[in-house]
């Protein structure tokens, strides 16, 4: 992948939503939950942005969690990755 992100800016990729249940049933993919939790793929340099310091908090690898309909989605050598701001992230998933 050749995106790098500015500013406050943060590439994510959903994680496939699991195909069985905890009690082992097997879905539909029309009955799978849309993915919930993303792994960061690329971090911006934060900086002044809006004039306030950003200082980036996530990594390379984390997994979190974003708003329902944050960020812009765009397709990268057939890759669907998902920029955000850092500040459309809603939790680190420890």
């Amino acid at each position: 992948m050749n995106l790098k992100p500015l500013a406050d800016r943060v590439i994510i990729k959903m994680v496939e939503a699991e195909e069985t249940t905890k009690g082992g049933i097997i879905l539909t993919a029309a009955a799978k939950e849309k993915p919930e939790i993303a792994e960061v793929l690329a971090v911006g340099p934060g900086g002044i942005v809006d004039g306030n310091e950003v200082v980036m908090t996530v990594k390379v690898g984390d997994k979190v969690i974003t708003g329902k309909y944050s960020g812009t989605q765009v397709k990268v050598d057939g890759e669907e990755v998902t920029i955000v701001r850092q500040s459309d992230i809603l939790a680190i998933v420890e």
